[in-house]
Parts: C-alpha cells; sequence; structure tokens
C-alpha cells in the first residue's frame, strides 16, 4: 500500500527559477511514488494547472491578506529582487504561518481522521522559517530538504554590501522566533543540504537529521547523449544570476589575465546587477573576441549550451545548494568550484576541481591556473566529464531522490528499522 502524504509546498512552480521549480519537480517526483496531496500558493495555480502534478492532487492555498503587502514591502527594501536575501526570508515568516494556518484548517479533519500518514514540508527550504505544523500534525512531520547556516566570507565584505546583506550580522536572531524550537522538537526527520546546515542544526535534532541535498536535475533538459566532443578551442561556462555572491567577474579576469585562456572562449549566461561590471572588465581588456554574454536563457537552451561547452567555473563564494553546478555534471561538464557550500560537498577529485576559498584576486588567481591546466589537458577532461556525469544521474536525477524521500517516510512510519544515510 502507498504511503499517503501531504506535501506543503508553498513555493512549487514550473516556470519560476530556483527554489518554486526545486519544489515544483520535487513533489511531482515524490507523487510517482507516494499517495500524494500538493498543498500549494494560489499564485502557482496557472502553471500548475498547464504543466500537472504528475499523479500528485494539488490543493490550492490562500493567504494573500499578508502574503502580498509583506512581498511589496520586501521588494522596497531590498531595492528589487536580486539582492538582500536574508531580508527577504525575514519578510517570509509571517506570511509562512498563515500558509501553514490556512493548511491546518483545510486538513485538519482529514489529519485527524487518519487519512494521511504523513506530513512533509518541502519548502520554504530555509531552516530559519519554523513550520508549526510540526506540532500540530497527529501524524508524523518531516522537514525539508533544508539548507542555510553558511557564514558570509570576511574577505568578501564589499560583496555582502552589493548584496545588501545586513540581517547576516544578526542572523542567529530567528532561533528566538516564536514555534522555532517546536518544529525540530516535534519532527520526526529532518533532511538537511550539506555539512553547512547540519552543523547549524540544533544539537538535539542532529539524530533525526538526514544529509539531503535539495538540488536535482530533469534528465529531459540536462544530460548527455554520449561521450563529449573534445575540440582544440575550449569552451568554458559560467551560468547564473549575475549578482555579487556568484563573482562572475573571477572567471573573466582569469581570462583577462591569461594569454594561454584568450587562446579559448568563456561563455557567461545570466543577467544581474553585474553585468556592467562584466562589460567594463570586457571592454578594458579587449576579450569581446573570447568572452559573451549571452544573457538570460531558457532551462532547455542552458541544458544545450552546457553539452556544448567542455568546462564549468563557478567562482561563487557563498552557494548553499548549486543545483546549476549538478546539472553541468549530468551534462558532462567537467567544473571548477569553490570549496565553500554546496559546491564543494557536490565535487571531488575525481569528477572535478575545487578551488580553495581565498580573497578575491587570490580566487582570480587559483581559478585562472586550474582552467589553464584544464585547456592544455583534454585526457584529464574526458575523465572528469565522464564521472561528473555518472555521479550526477546516478544521485541527482528527480526520480532518484524521490525513492530516497519515501525510505524516509518508511523509516519515520516504523517500515524501516535504521535511518536511511544517502552521503
Amino acid at each position: 500500500m502507498k504511503i499517503r502524504a501531504l506535501l506543503l509546498a508553498d513555493d512549487c512552480n514550473p516556470d519560476w527559477p530556483s527554489l518554486p521549480v526545486v519544489g515544483y519537480k520535487a513533489c511531482r517526483s515524490i507523487a510517482d511514488h507516494a499517495d500524494v496531496v500538493v498543498a500549494t500558493h494560489v499564485r502557482n495555480r496557472p502553471q500548475i494547472e498547464r504543466d500537472g502534478m504528475g499523479r500528485g492532487r494539488v490543493v490550492y492555498l490562500n493567504n494573500e491578506y499578508i502574503a502580498a503587502p509583506m512581498h511589496k514591502a520586501a521588494t522596497a527594501l531590498r531595492g528589487g529582487g536580486s539582492v538582500g536575501w536574508s531580508t527577504n526570508m525575514a519578510m517570509y515568516y509571517p506570511p509562512y504561518l498563515a500558509f501553514e494556518w490556512e493548511a491546518r484548517k483545510r486538513f485538519g479533519r482529514e489529519l485527524k481522521a487518519g487519512q494521511f500518514d504523513v506530513v512533509h514540508r518541502v519548502t520554504p527550504m530555509s531552516p530559519t522559517i519554523p513550520s508549526p505544523m510540526s506540532q500540530w500534525s497527529p501524524v508524523p512531520f518531516v522537514l525539508g530538504p533544508l539548507n542555510g547556516g553558511l557564514k558570509w566570507p570576511a574577505a568578501f565584505a564589499a560583496e555582502l554590501r552589493r548584496e545588501k546583506e545586513w540581517l547576516a550580522y544578526v542572523r542567529r536572531v530567528y532561533r528566538a522566533l516564536p514555534f522555532y524550537r517546536p518544529t525540530y522538537g516535534h519532527a520526526a526527520a529532518i533532511l538537511a543540504a550539506f555539512k553547512h546546515t547540519m552543523n547549524d542544526l540544533p544539537r538535539s535534532a542532529r539524530a533525526k537529521a538526514i544529509d539531503f541535498p535539495e538540488v536535482g536535475i530533469d534528465p529531459s533538459l540536462f544530460s548527455s547523449a554520449g561521450p563529449r566532443k573534445i575540440s582544440e578551442r575550449c569552451t568554458f561556462l559560467f551560468a547564473g544570476r549575475l549578482v555579487p555572491y556568484k563573482c562572475p567577474d573571477v572567471a573573466v579576469m582569469a581570462f583577462a589575465q591569461s594569454a594561454l585562456l584568450r587562446k579559448h572562449q568563456l561563455l557567461v549566461v545570466g543577467e544581474g546587477p553585474e553585468r556592467g561590471r562584466l562589460e567594463k572588465i570586457i571592454a578594458e581588456h579587449q576579450l569581446g573576441d573570447c568572452v559573451k554574454l549571452l544573457g538570460a536563457v531558457p532551462q532547455a537552451k542552458v541544458g544545450e549550451i552546457m553539452r556544448e561547452s567542455e568546462v564549468f567555473c563557478f567562482p561563487s563564494i557563498r552557494e548553499l545548494g548549486a543545483g546549476v553546478v549538478v546539472e553541468a555534471m549530468a551534462c558532462g561538464m567537467c567544473c571548477v568550484v569553490v570549496d565553500y557550500g554546496g559546491p564543494g560537498g557536490l565535487i571531488d577529485e575525481n569528477r572535478g576541481v575545487k578551488v580553495a576559498l581565498g580573497d578575491k584576486m587570490q580566487l582570480v588567481e587559483r581559478f585562472g591556473r586550474e582552467m589553464e591546466k584544464l585547456a592544455e589537458d583534454s585526457a584529464r577532461r574526458r575523465v572528469l566529464s565522464a564521472a561528473a556525469m555518472e555521479y550526477a544521474v546516478k544521485e541527482y536525477s528527480w526520480d532518484a531522490k524521490a525513492r530516497k524521500t519515501i525510505e524516509v517516510y518508511e523509516w519515520v512510519l516504523g517500515r524501516r528499522d535504521v535511518k536511511p544515510e544517502f552521503i
């Protein structure tokens, strides 16, 4: 008999990047293996009704009476939607409590009647947002995957200011918020991404914690049909929002300072406030023949570009999850990443290159050195590419992740004696 699961996924939208699309794909995949009802926000209705939820049933909840004004206020405080992520999450706290209150009103009787075996909060994925449903639910409550608690690197104070991450200085205040302690105390299992999140959990909750990165891949968009073609002119790629903490300028500056790299090419996919800085570097160093800014492109197109490129350069200095790294790996790319946060947990010496965290100039020098080595060693690129692709498809396809989630449900329901371990 299939497990009956109520999935709470406020952020759940196939068209919206980052968290919403991750939430959507996670819920849809779980629905292939369990009897699922997805509770999500009414704002997601048009896109979900267009694409469907697979075998899952969807119920739309409306907390716009508080979500709309709080979103408007958060956008004003952030000066838009590109930076100030901590401010956005702080303003998200009241609307999310209202979302779970609406979920309790809608599903309270069904839960008491035993119509669900487990309640699982899939989104939001921030450990700073508590979940009162953990104590309201009469059936086991699963929390996560969560991702957070990664400290801002001290050497990048300028990037912190440009990101408007003022709340980073008082982040731990969230532990005093109402519902925080009961959330972790009542949860039957906590899915937490990478060591930085595991270490940020309350000590009393760590026995229930399972290392479970939130990132995943859709093989229909991100995969490689076979061995990668190796060309004399190596194509490097950066893909992501052009924001300060992702440091796209590191990859561009590495080309600016290397005569060897100038013989190859760098493609930059994405848009954001840092584009002007990149255009200035390209103009000052006359990189127009080897560095191309492609702007924002659809996900399917990103997959095509990844399959046509060889080395993925991702110098982000505070990346929590790094789903784009998994996507690049699945497309058979050799990845060069900063050994900090999510990327450092995804890459090892057999399937990519990790660069030690340093200040901006150190990163430029270190990335440049590793990029030069890869540009001159096609055999090594081929080996790392094959290993990365195999690992990503095996561990991070949405179907594989859904099967792992079912193992967690079986454990909290007493159908499995040993706590699952996936890393």
